[in-house]
């Protein structure tokens, strides 16, 4: 199949080359209705710019860019502390790129600015972005999905490991009727976790019903508004436990519960993930899931800078979580 030209976006979309060029490029020449269309063209046709690679390999810029749409919380403060320090040994230059415009961030990643990048961006990082990175040859570590290649590797944690130990735990406690308040839908972690908590639940033979979900995004506000709903006129049956997809959710839904009357862990069991600080200080004080962030930053500059310094091919690397047992979760009393 003949690989598509700017020529043939050009043709497309009715417009000029440099139009094309332009638009590709985030240039204030062309308006946004010109740009969008084009770009659409781009992907439809499966364009993929001509960057050969060239000041990616002679590695002049002595820098590294970490991509992502946020860098906010307890995670990112973490990861970007340990990634910054990793570089700085090794006479790196650290350079964040924080963005939620889709075209802004690849025009970013596809720039060349950076000697290789590490991303964690799953919703504005899509399929088509991994190809146009694949084929562009930039050496790059993905946060967010599991991903090898000849320039492409992946640090993760396993996630779905540690929602099955977790769940089994729980279930261990005695507890069946296990209810999931899920993270932000698509993303590796929520999908992983709550792939480990229904085998885990499948293992014993428990139909799982969809009324065991819940809408958590991440975010405690989501976690308690979704709780208090569900719960709030008592036509449903309160669970036994339940699995939050992080440590937010996981106060969210401890919150939502005391409003409503209910006890953790009296009445109910609540367990999350990442071991955010103020889970040693709640009350009660939160068992979940740690995961070793500033080991998956630093590893990610050491794969990183495999790729980069001895051309050694991409990896996928899946790093443990360890459960830390506190007081929200207890025995089911029968």
């Amino acid at each position: 199949m003949k690989k598509a030209t700017i020529k043939d976006v050009a043709k497309e979309a009715g417009v000029s080359i440099s139009t094309v060029s332009n638009a590709l490029n985030n240039s204030p020449l062309v308006s946004e209705d010109t740009k969008n269309r084009i770009i659409q063209i781009a992907e439809n046709i499966k364009y993929v710019p001509n960057m050969n690679g060239k000041m990616l390999k002679a590695r002049k810029s002595m820098t590294v860019g970490v991509f992502s749409s946020s860098v906010s919380g307890h995670y990112f403060y973490i990861l970007v502390d340990s990634v910054f320090k990793e570089l700085r040994r090794r006479g790196f230059g650290l350079n964040i790129v924080i963005n939620k415009d889709k075209r802004a961030l690849l025009s970013n990643v596809l720039s060349k600015n950076f000697d290789g990048i590490i991303v964690f961006d799953n919703e504005r990082v899509g399929e088509h972005e991994v190809e146009l990175i694949v084929q562009n040859q930039i050496k790059t570590v993905f946060l967010d999905r599991d991903l090898n290649g000849a320039d492409v590797s992946s640090v993760l944690f396993d996630s779905y490991k540690s929602g099955y130990d977790l769940t089994k735990y729980l279930i261990h406690l005695g507890h069946k009727r296990i209810y999931f308040i899920e993270g932000e839908e698509n993303t590796y972690d929520n999908l992983e976790r709550k792939r480990g908590y229904t085998t885990a639940l499948k293992e014993i033979g428990v139909e799982i019903k969809e009324e065991y979900f819940f809408k958590g995004m991440f975010e405690e506000s989501y976690a308690y508004n979704d709780v208090i709903s569900r719960f709030r006129l008592g036509n449903s049956q309160i669970p036994d436990a339940i699995v939050a997809a992080n440590d937010y959710s996981a106060i969210g839904c401890i919150k939502a519960f005391s409003r409503l009357g209910y006890r953790v862990p009296e009445d109910i069991s609540v367990v999350g993930f990442d071991d955010i600080e103020v889970a040693r200080y709640f009350t009660p004080t939160l068992t979940t899931v740690r995961n070793p962030i500033a080991r998956q930053g630093i590893r990610a500059v050491e794969i990183l800078m495999d790729m980069m310094n001895n051309d050694m091919p991409g990896v996928s690397e899946h790093l443990a979580g360890e459960i830390i047992y506190r007081d929200s979760a207890k025995a089911k009393v029968l």
